[in-house]
């Protein structure tokens, strides 16, 4: 489906380029900075210092919280008093203000006075302690109660003319437990249509992965980081989206392994780090990370790695069995003549233009890979959010695989996901995808037929909405609006629910632009004790290297009418399905342990589950491929063969790709200054080459409208301040979700059907 643009509805941010400050960028991440950020979020947000403090001490430890925000893993059995990063204090501070949204406030604040301010105000505003109901029509918010809220949700479900009328979002923050019931409860309603944020971010990575190894997931621990002679960080910024990682990648570089970014813009994290937690080095300023940048142009990753196997193809050749590692090609792949004619048929021209890089420098890599025994390759959404993402992730696995680096300890494939739990919430089920073993087994203990047709993905149920073909929305966490793209036309979507149904611990821009009724269901936070009839109650996430572990709250709830995503979720299913379900939802939900058994009887691999996660550290899942058994079809590892991605830019067009801030997590906005950037104030902002700003005949802090243009449509944002940046020529970076405005929902990545927010084809005007 090919989107029109539509009208301003209030889903974009408010301008605020009048704010912005430019400044030096850092030359290194972490350090003292760090720390003054920590305790300056703990008094911004009305945390309290030895609140802020006592939780941060729990984060991360064996039987404390798990961060809500990345999805990096702890070391086993090695964990130190301070298991957090700048960013996961900055989530824990956000959470846990005292700052509170009563029905007082509603009464006093109406839809039109929050939607005006910018996220990161209506994020400082508090949490939410009560329901709350937004009628058809109404201007504001009032107070409901559970039951009634629940029963408002149940006749609209009973109302719906077929179950695939109802949609059911999930965010990466809901735990195992919340996510496994609320999988079930969707198909007993009778329907798949459980998008989630993967959809948004990762999918590319589980398309790829499935087709050529067999399993959705990376293949690594985080031991191997110990024993890697090179690791390549390909589309990512772990400095601001995974903090952590930065330890282990100190610690690689320290003992000599190989670091090569991949990344149009040069990050200060992937350059030098200083760890926060070491005084030596707050003294002495930190130690390098990147042996090797390689500041590719957007999505010219495919031409880079294809450059490197044509330099490992030519070096095998002229030292036959000392580049390839036949013995494992032999064994455990298919498909390597069709890779090497490929990569024989590829020019040399065609891997320089395309990646924006000389073919000395691309040489310089391929020297990498000749002389690492053992590599690791990381990537993040710099390659998920491509057309040809998923062919782009391929041609990672092709080049592990030529020198048998996936099975090998120290060695292997590494997406990291974003979320905290987002890979947790796909193995409990939330897939509007099919698995009929998995169905099968729901079927034969909960005695009922599940639903054979394939559902609605984030997208799907975007144009199903825009459609009229959803009535009942509900989102188990997350800002469906500011997460998706074509942000006007996603607002004018949701507002053809008859019921939206929110279940949050803050407010987001999200809620206050409904088309019919709203209620907003408030949760306890992961920080929070969760006490049930049976007694207090722990959850479970799984982090990027499939470890399954516990996570449970220290502090006091914020209101006594807060309910966990377990006990809405359960409740929510009782009132719906009643007698049709034989699930006893309520006995669930006064005893977790008896949700961890039902997983334990329907998912793979989760044996002794009660038992093994007790443990402090947890347990791996099942990973096949980490063993070299192979789960495809033929039951071998599979070299892929893909041309290389094309953009046909018009005179005057960029390449324009979305990125993070510094103070962000997601759509969540934390503060508004972007330090390792040098960009404060403001958030409406354009990175550009001095080449393009030039021939533009444009100027450093100008006021600029960019305009997207996909298919013959247009799509504008308008008032972004032009900020001089070493990025390729042709390129862009911009926030979002800012400017998620411009990338067109009818732009997606073959197979994964996931937006394409990193190749957005954009002009640059002058504002008026």
């Amino acid at each position: 489906m090919s989107t029109s643009p539509v009208p301003p509805t209030g889903a974009q941010t408010p301008d605020d380029s009048s704010q912005v400050k430019l400044g030096d960028r850092a030359a290194q991440a972490g350090g003292a900075a760090s720390i003054v950020s920590t305790l300056h979020e703990l008094r911004r947000n009305d945390t309290g210092v030895v609140r802020g403090v006592r939780t941060l001490l729990a984060l991360n430890q064996p039987e404390g919280v798990d961060c809500p925000g990345c999805a990096w893993p702890e070391a086993a059995g090695e964990r130190g008093e301070i298991e957090f990063c700048e960013n996961g204090a900055k989530a824990i501070a956000w959470e846990t203000t005292r700052r509170r949204l009563d029905a007082a406030f509603f009464a006093t604040h109406s839809l039109a006075d929050l939607v005006a301010q910018s996220d990161y105000a209506i994020g400082q505003l508090g949490r939410l302690v009560e329901p709350m109901y937004l009628r058809p029509g109404a201007t504001h918010y009032e107070p409901i109660g559970w039951d009634d809220a629940y029963a408002l949700i149940a006749k609209e479900a009973h109302a719906l003319s077929s179950p695939d009328e109802a949609a059911f979002y999930t965010s990466g923050r809901t735990s195992n437990e919340a996510a496994y019931l609320l999988q079930l409860f969707v198909r007993q309603l009778g329907t798949n249509n459980l998008p989630d944020c993967a959809n948004l971010c990762h999918e590319s990575s589980g398309v790829a992965l499935k087709e050529t190894v067999g399993v959705g997931k990376g293949t690594v621990q985080l031991d191997d980081f110990e024993q890697a002679d090179a690791i390549f960080l390909l589309g990512q910024n772990p400095g601001t989206n995974h903090p952590r990682m930065m330890a282990q990648l100190q610690k690689a570089a320290q003992r000599g392994c190989e670091i090569v970014a991949v990344n149009p813009l040069p990050e200060a994290a992937l350059l030098r780090f200083s760890h926060p937690q070491h005084a030596t080095e707050l003294l002495l300023g930190g130690s390098p990370i990147t042996s090797l940048f390689l500041p590719v142009k957007i999505d010219g990753d495919a031409a880079l790695l294809k450059g490197i196997m044509k330099e490992l193809l030519s070096e095998e050749r002229a030292r036959p069995g000392k580049v390839f590692d036949w013995e494992f090609v032999r064994s455990h792949t298919q498909g390597i003549e069709a890779l090497l004619d490929d990569l024989d048929a590829t020019s040399w021209e065609d891997v320089c233009a395309d990646s924006g890089l000389p073919r000395n420098v691309i040489r310089q890599a391929a020297e990498v890979c000749l002389s690492a025994r053992r590599i690791i390759a990381c990537w993040a959404m710099g390659l998920t959010q491509h057309k040809a993402a998923v062919a782009t992730i391929q041609q990672v696995v092709n080049l592990l695989l030529l020198g048998g680096h996936i099975g090998r300890p120290g060695a292997g494939l590494c997406p990291v996901r974003g979320h905290s739990n987002v890979q947790g919430d796909r193995t409990m089920g939330i897939t509007p995808k099919v698995d009929p073993e998995f169905l099968g087994r729901m079927e034969q203990r909960y005695q009922f037929v599940g639903p054979r047709t394939p559902g609605l993905d984030s997208v799907g149920t975007i144009e199903a909405m825009a459609k009229g073909q959803i009535r009942l929305f509900v989102s188990l966490g997350g800002n469906f609006l500011s997460a998706n793209p074509d942000t006007e036309f996603t607002a004018m979507a949701l507002g053809r629910c008859k019921l939206s149904v929110h279940i949050s611990t803050k407010l987001h821009r999200g809620h206050l632009l409904p088309g019919g009724a709203s209620l907003i269901l408030p949760c306890l936070g992961r920080t929070e004790q969760d006490e049930q009839k049976s007694g207090p109650q722990f959850v479970t996430v799984e982090n990027s290297m499939s470890v399954v572990h516990r996570t449970q709250g220290v502090l006091s709830p914020a209101s006594d009418k807060l309910r966990s995503e377990v006990a809405i979720v359960c409740e929510m299913a009782q009132q719906v399905l009643g007698s049709r379900s034989v699930v006893p939802w309520l006995r669930l939900r006064d005893n977790y342990d008896l949700i961890r058994d039902e997983i334990e009887a329907t998912v793979l691999g989760f044996s002794h589950f009660n038992e093994r996660v007790r443990s402090g550290d947890g347990f791996v899942l099942p990973n096949g491929a980490r063993n070299r058994s192979f789960a495809t079809p033929e039951g071998r590892a599979q070299f892929t063969v893909a041309p290389l991605p094309k953009h046909e830019l018009s005179d005057g067009q960029l390449l324009m790709m979305t990125i993070r801030t510094h103070d962000q997590f997601n759509t969540t906005i934390y503060g508004l200054h972007d330090r390792y950037r040098g960009v404060f104030g403001g958030r409406r902002v354009i990175l550009m080459n001095q080449e393009d700003i030039q021939s533009r005949h444009l100027q450093a802090k100008q006021l600029v409208d960019l305009h997207s243009h996909f298919e013959g449509e247009t799509r504008t944002a308008r008032r972004f301040v032009v900020v001089p940046y070493p990025i390729p020529p042709g390129c862009t970076a911009t926030y979002f979700p800012e400017t998620n405005v411009l990338v067109p929902l009818g732009s997606r990545a073959d197979k994964s059907r996931t937006p394409t927010s990193k190749s957005v084809v954009i002009t640059v005007t002058p504002s008026e």
